[in-house]
């Protein structure tokens, strides 16, 4: 099953992130991507230099002709950025897309350090998003700022997790490259309403290309679902794809570079 996913996010033009790092996940492994694009960023490997805005009609229209035409079995969002845009997407994807699998990549700061998501929409996507969700891929401190709780050891990303599903997604996947940078290890924390819960480890890879990474797991993870896989299923995936990613990132830019998205598969 070739698995297709309609992403709704904001375009990078460094190619590292967002809709770009997004539809060569999706192409990689073997889905078939389409985009929604909910904001225009003018950005590279050192950081956000400007964000032009896409009109909320516009951005519904876009869902609404993917949707009318083409379909989607698995639907993926990252860079919502305002409040207007959020209800914008819901209203769509529950006119056009109801009952296909949401993945929520809650994207609120960019690796450079540039805020992606404005205060009054947290509480948009918390409220009208979350419980939409069959998966949500908060790293730890934006479910940090989504539980109401400081996230800062393995231990209270699973707490977080719970209170984060209470909130009603499916799932919910804590990443936590942030928790204790000096570890060698990195522990990703899964939860589900079936009441699984895992934590994914891997050995900590040091480099500088990392900028995409938690748009890339979010979307390898879409692509999966898309192609029927379960939850745990694509997130293994998902985790082995990203670090080869890294592994053989092309050591491009300045700052934090872009993965390698299209290394050979295993």
């Amino acid at each position: 099953m070739q698995g297709r996913v309609l992403v709704i996010a904001g375009s990078d033009s460094g190619g590292g992130a967002g809709i770009q790092a997004d539809i060569k996940t999706v192409t990689a492994l073997g889905g078939f991507a389409m985009t929604a694009i909910t904001a225009l960023t003018a950005q590279n490997t050192q950081g956000v230099h400007g964000i032009h805005e896409v009109p909320t009609d516009f951005v519904a229209q876009q869902i609404r002709v993917v949707m009318d035409d083409l379909g989607a079995d698995c639907l993926k969002t990252g860079m919502l950025h305002r409040a207007e845009v959020v209800r914008a997407v819901i209203a769509a994807v529950d006119a056009c897309a109801a009952g296909v699998p949401l993945v929520v990549d809650p994207v609120m700061v960019a690796k450079g350090g540039a805020c992606l998501l404005q205060d009054d929409a947290v509480a948009a996507v918390r409220d009208e998003v979350l419980p939409r969700a069959r998966l949500i891929t908060p790293n730890a401190p934006e479910a940090g700022v989504l539980a109401g709780c400081d996230v800062s050891s393995v231990d209270a990303a699973v707490a977080a997790a719970r209170t984060l599903l209470r909130m009603g997604p499916a799932a919910v996947l804590v990443k936590g490259g942030h928790i204790d940078p000096a570890a060698d290890t990195i522990a990703d924390v899964f939860v589900d309403s079936d009441g699984h819960e895992d934590v994914f480890r891997s050995t900590r890879l040091r480099s500088r290309s990392t900028h995409g990474t938690g748009c890339t797991i979010a979307a390898a993870i879409s692509t999966g679902l898309a192609q029927g896989m379960t939850a745990r299923d694509a997130i293994v995936r998902a985790r082995t794809y990203v670090a080869d990613a890294i592994r053989t990132a092309p050591d491009l830019g300045r700052g934090h570079g872009p993965l390698n998205h299209a290394h050979p598969l295993g």
